[in-house]
Order: structure tokens, then sequence, then C-alpha cells
């Protein structure tokens, strides 16, 4: 989503203006669930998917329909056996995409892009919500900053935002939200050869990351282009350097044990939802024991810690562990979300 604001805050500075097709609802085997965005300008699909094939391809007919008429609206689409074999699924299903008209010229919009920026830079919980009732209606909501935009949405809603996307109707109101922003962050210690592989793929799927090392040189900028910071730190007090929240996600990967077991006894300590510490099994019970002997730390917190960290691939370079890493913190995140619902 972050990429998508900065694609419409671009082709708003060109002149274009845009449809945004959400997917609101679906059912069945459809390829792409509620929340999945694409933006379409009159040369087709700008960015983001709704799945490809029959569905993606409709959806960018009608957009071109809609920018003539400057006019939202919402459709659902069957999908028939030939779509089914088109797309490769074994079943059918139905999906509801709104397609909202953003012009160019709507001051609403602008901001919304721009503070969508600021939220993103700053670290904030924030929410998309879509008026789909007057299907001109488009607001950002942020405890921090409250509400802006132009969609009406009631009190007892934003009370009770979800991170899931979420569709409310009432009498006065049919509003669908997500979540798009998170104060959650990736520490990676250590700036390796598995971190310089890690930093981007996470980056790519919207993870928010910085890397800590002791060593100038692996912290350098160049190395981590994706990373939001890189920080120079003290291994041993890394409280100096971070504050880490219980949205924070944390992977060990220093240059050595000794580094590896003082950084993980610090974050035991935190409230972090993810700690995962790469290494052998051996290495494993080596860090383990040392935990339990020096640091009095219980068998009881040790199993908040993943290690071996990544899903089991068989993944052996540094891409391929960086992958796995990936994956299993994709995982966590699904989790947490479906849990906050």
């Amino acid at each position: 989503m972050r990429t998508l604001f900065q694609t419409i805050k671009q082709q708003f500075l060109e002149g274009n203006d845009l449809v945004l097709a959400s997917i609101t609802a679906s059912s069945g085997s459809t390829p792409r669930g509620a929340g999945s965005r694409m933006l379409i300008g009159k040369s087709g699909r700008i960015a983001g998917t709704i799945g490809g094939g029959a569905v993606e391809y409709r959806a960018e007919l009608m957009a071109q329909d809609i920018l003539e008429k400057k006019e939202s609206c919402e459709h659902e689409f069957r999908l028939n056996r030939k779509d089914v074999e088109n797309i490769g699924m074994i079943c059918g299903g139905d999906v509801t995409v709104f397609f909202q008209y953003l012009d160019h010229n709507d001051p609403v919009i602008s901001e919304i892009t721009e503070t969508a920026a600021k939220s993103y830079e700053a670290r904030k919980d924030f929410w998309l919500i879509c008026d789909l009732k007057t299907t001109s209606g488009m607001s950002l909501y942020s405890p921090s900053y409250g509400l802006i935009g132009n969609a009406a949405v009631p009190s007892s809603i934003l009370s009770s935002l979800s991170a899931q996307p979420c569709r409310y109707r009432g009498d006065d109101y049919d509003l669908f939200s997500e979540q798009i922003g998170t104060s959650g962050t990736v520490y990676v210690f250590g700036g390796g050869h598995v971190s310089q592989k890690l930093v981007p793929i996470l980056a790519s799927v919207d993870f928010r990351c910085v890397v800590l090392d002791d060593r100038p040189e692996f912290i350098d900028p160049v190395l981590f282009p994706d990373a939001v910071e890189t920080i120079l730190c003290d291994f041993n007090h890394l409280d100096q350097s971070i504050s880490v929240t219980d949205a924070d996600y944390c992977c060990v990967m220093t240059r050595g044990h000794a580094y590896d077991t003082i950084v993980q006894a610090q974050l035991l300590a935190t409230p972090a939802c993810y700690i995962g510490v790469i290494g052998s099994r051996a290495k494993k019970a080596a860090v383990f024991r040392k935990l339990v002997e020096e640091y009095d730390v219980t068998e009881q917190e040790l199993e908040r810690i993943v290690s071996p960290v990544g899903l089991e691939i068989k993944a052996e370079t540094p891409a391929e562990i960086a992958i796995s890493i990936t994956g299993q913190m994709i995982e966590v995140r699904a989790d947490r979300k479906a849990a906050a619902k």
C-alpha cells in the first residue's frame, strides 16, 4: 500500500486521474481476498493487483468507463467455468470490487496521500476507510491524529476498527476499512550477508526494517538501501539505541554466539512479538544453556525464541535463508492480524 500511495501522488503530479479498485468481498476459490487493491489509469493497470485473469481484465475495462464518467461504483464479478479455467482455479467464486474514482484535482485525496506518506514514515497505526454509500468519500484514521478526509465515519466504528479488512453497514453508512499502516518495526541485529539479503525481501512485503551492528562498516546505508535506518550500537546496551514494543519483530544474526546470547537476553525483557535467531540446533542448545545459567532465563521464557529461525524449506544460501525467514514472519503477521480481529 505504501508504494500504491506513492504512485497516486506521482500520477497526480502528472495530471492523471485514476481509479482505485478494491476487493470488498469474495467467496469461493478466488485468487485474492478482501483488501486487495489495484490502481488503474487511462493506459490500464498501474500498480497492485486484484488477482489477475478474468476479474482483473474486466476491472480494467470498467475502470476506463469510470474515468470517462468520473463516477465511483461497486460491481460483483461472478466467475463462470471459463473464467475459472483461465485463472487456473479448481472451483469458482464471486468477487465484489469497489471502483473509486480519484480526481487529480481533489484536495481531499491529495491530503490523504500526503498524510499516508507521513504516517508510514512516522510508524503510525492507521486505516484507510472508503465510503461506499456516497461512492466518493475516503478517509484516513489514526488514533494519533484522528480522521482526515471526507468519509462520514461514526465514532463507534473508529473505536472498533480491525486489523483485518472489514465492511460496516448501517442505515446511514456503508464503509470499508483496512489497516494499511502499523507501528511495528523489524529490528535486524547484525549486518552480515544474510541480513543484506533479508532486508530487501522484508521491505518488498511491507516490513519496516532497522539494522543494528557494532561495526561501522556493517551499518553503511549503501548496504541497506531498503532499511529505514541503520544504527551503530553497543550490543551490551540495546536500550541506549532502541525501544522495542509489542508490535516489533526481532531477527538476531550477529557475528558470534556471545553477541547473540547477550542480545537475546535483553530482547526477552521486552514485549517483542517475535524473536528469531539464526543458527544450528547445536548453537541453539549452547546459547539456551548459557541464557539459563548466566542470565537466569526460565524455560518458559526461552519458548518465545524461534531458533533456528525461518520456515523449514532446506534453505542453505543467504538468499534462501532470507526467504525462509520472510515467509515465517509473514505467517506471524497474518496470525497477529487474525487474532486482533
